[in-house]
C-alpha cells in the first residue's frame, strides 16, 4: 500500500486526492477528495497571462492543500497542471509559486498526457462490466479544454482540443465582462460552430465513431447527472457511474442556455462556480452526442486525478 496526493490544476478549478493505492488489487481508498474553484483560466484566452487575482486564489487552494497533505501523511505527490498553465506567457511565475507552497514542480503535462491519466481514471472500474461494451469514449470536458480517449484496456487514440466551458463562455457568452443572461441564439451557434469544427479535428486521429460507451467526466457533466436525476444537492455516490439518456442531456442542455444567472443559481446541486460556465459545458457534451450517436452517457467522478494517484502509486 503507498498513500499518494494527487493534484489536478485545470482552468476552472483545483483538486486534491489523497488515497491508498493498493496495485495489487487495484484499488484506490480515498482518505480525502475535494474541488475549489479558483477560475486560473480568468482571460487566458484574451490576454495569454495568468491575471494576478487567478494566482492568489489558485496559491490559498494550495495552502490548504498542503496542510491536508500533511495532515494525512501522504508519502508522494504529484501536481499536474493543465490547460490554462500550457497556454500563459507567465507561467514561470505559478510554476514557483506552487514550489514554495507544496515543495513540488506543477508538471505542465500535454493535451495528450491528460488524455491517458483520464482514460486510466475513469476506466480503472469499469473494463470488468459486463453491460458496458468496449472499446469506451472518455471526454474529458474541463474549463479549457476538452480531452477525447479511445480505448479498450489501453488507450488507442488520444486529443486534446480547446473546447472547455471556461474558454467558449469567455469566447462567446461575455458582452463588455458580463455573461449574457440567456444568450442570443447566434452565440450560441457560434459555440457550436467552434466544437464541431473541434470535433471534426479529433476525427483526423481518433476513431470517435468505433466507440461503443461514452464516458463522461469533470464538473460540467456530473452536474448534468445531478440535474437530471433531481438532487437535493450534490452528491458523489448518486452521481457515480450514473448513466443519463441523450433525451435528457438535450433537455437540459436547452434549459440551460435558455435560463437566467439566478435561475440556474438556484438548482439545488449547482457550485456557485460552474452557474456562468455551464451552459457551454453542456452543449460541448450534447455536440459530442450527436455526433457520435450517443444514445446516453456514463457519468464517472473518477478521472484524471484518480489517473495520477495511479501513477504515483
Amino acid at each position: 500500500m503507498t498513500r499518494v496526493a494527487a493534484i489536478d490544476c485545470g482552468t476552472n478549478s483545483i483538486r486534491l486526492l489523497v488515497a491508498d493505492a493498493h496495485p495489487e488489487t487495484g484499488e484506490l481508498v480515498d482518505l480525502d477528495r475535494r474541488m475549489t474553484i479558483v477560475r486560473l483560466g480568468q482571460g487566458v484566452d484574451r490576454t495569454g497571462r495568468l491575471a494576478p487575482e487567478a494566482l492568489e486564489r489558485t496559491f490559498a487552494a494550495c495552502r490548504e492543500y498542503a496542510a491536508i497533505i500533511k495532515e494525512h501523511g501522504a508519502e508522494k505527490i504529484r501536481f499536474v497542471a493543465t490547460s490554462a498553465s500550457r497556454d500563459a506567457e507567465n507561467r514561470d511565475e505559478f510554476v514557483r509559486g506552487v514550489i514554495d507552497i507544496l515543495g513540488v514542480e506543477p508538471e505542465v503535462i500535454t493535451g495528450d498526457q491528460e488524455a491517458e491519466f483520464s482514460f486510466t481514471g475513469a476506466t480503472k472500474e469499469l473494463t470488468g462490466r459486463d453491460d458496458l461494451a468496449k472499446p469506451f469514449l472518455v471526454v474529458d470536458i474541463g474549463g479549457g479544454s476538452t480531452e477525447f480517449v479511445v480505448g479498450d484496456d489501453h488507450v488507442r487514440a488520444a486529443r486534446s482540443v480547446d473546447i472547455g466551458c471556461v474558454r467558449m463562455t469567455e469566447r462567446h457568452l461575455v458582452h463588455d465582462g458580463q455573461v449574457v443572461d440567456p444568450p442570443s441564439p447566434d452565440r450560441i451557434e457560434a459555440i457550436r460552430a467552434d466544437i464541431d469544427a473541434a470535433l471534426d479535428l479529433v476525427e483526423q486521429t481518433v476513431p470517435l465513431h468505433e466507440a461503443h460507451t461514452l464516458v463522461g467526466l469533470a464538473g460540467s457533466v456530473t452536474t448534468i447527472s445531478a440535474i437530471a436525476q433531481n438532487l437535493p444537492e450534490y452528491d458523489s455516490v448518486a452521481i457515480h457511474h450514473s448513466r443519463i439518456p441523450y433525451d435528457r442531456v438535450r433537455e437540459i442542455t436547452e434549459w440551460l442556455l435558455a435560463s437566467t444567472h439566478a435561475e440556474r443559481a438556484a438548482v439545488p446541486s449547482m457550485h456557485p462556480g460552474r452557474v456562468d460556465v455551464i451552459g457551454a459545458g453542456a452543449l460541448v457534451l450534447l455536440s459530442i452526442m450527436e455526433r457520435i450517436g450517443a444514445r446516453e452517457v456514463v457519468v464517472s467522478e473518477h478521472d484524471i486525478l484518480d489517473g495520477i494517484a495511479w501513477s504515483i502509486a
